[in-house]
């Protein structure tokens, strides 16, 4: 093995890659709560999720599931719940991830119901007992899911957080830009897919 694969193997243990809210109900354009830029990003997250695998890297997919009454669900989304045809519900197949991209083996499932992916779930005790420091963070959408994920790991004192910046999307560009401004202006990495790629470290 080389020096430059020894230096990525060294890092990637201590890294975590989080694929935040690929599902159809969020990806498909007829999706109910489609996210627009979504659908474009989907080989960008697959290729991300290929290159992690290959450098050992914990792949964790963070979902969401919610009660068909929309029970556990934020109370400004509850009525979309009131005749148990709401998004994303459990076991639905608006709430499976979108084609291409697939759970395997050594891949970790985590199911959340807000926002970050921190609120409320085991994520932080599983990437301490892991001993993850290092987080990489892809997926929809930038001024929701991935910026409350990403402000909590700043808060929770991860060694380094990075956004893939074209491997995440939002509404519009525009929106997308203003989020990723904000959050590497509190110290979070923003590097390109083929930066992230072509680098000796994650």
């Amino acid at each position: 093995m080389s020096a430059d694969m020894s230096d990525v193997k060294s890092v990637s243990a201590d890294t975590a890659l989080l694929v935040i809210d690929m599902q159809k109900d969020f990806i498909s354009p007829d999706g109910p709560t489609c996210v627009r830029g979504g659908e474009a990003i989907v080989p960008s997250v697959a290729r991300a999720v290929s290159v992690a695998r290959g450098r050992g890297i914990l792949v964790i997919w963070v979902v969401r599931e919610h009660d068909p009454l929309g029970r556990d669900v934020e109370a400004f989304r509850r009525h979309l719940y009131i005749d148990g045809k709401g998004p994303i519900i459990k076991g639905s197949e608006g709430a499976e991830l979108v084609d291409d991209l697939v759970v395997e083996e050594g891949d970790y499932k985590l199911v959340k119901t807000r926002f970050s992916a921190f609120h409320n779930t085991h994520l932080h005790s599983l990437l301490g007992g892991l001993g993850i420091k290092n987080l990489v963070i892809i997926g929809v959408q930038t001024p929701n899911c991935i910026r409350q994920t990403v402000f909590d790991a700043v808060s929770l004192d991860y060694k380094s957080i990075s956004v893939i910046v074209d491997a995440t999307a939002a509404a519009t560009p525009e929106v997308h830009l203003a989020n990723i401004f904000d959050m590497k202006n509190i110290g979070v990495a923003t590097p390109t897919l083929e930066e992230w790629c072509g680098g000796s470290n994650a």
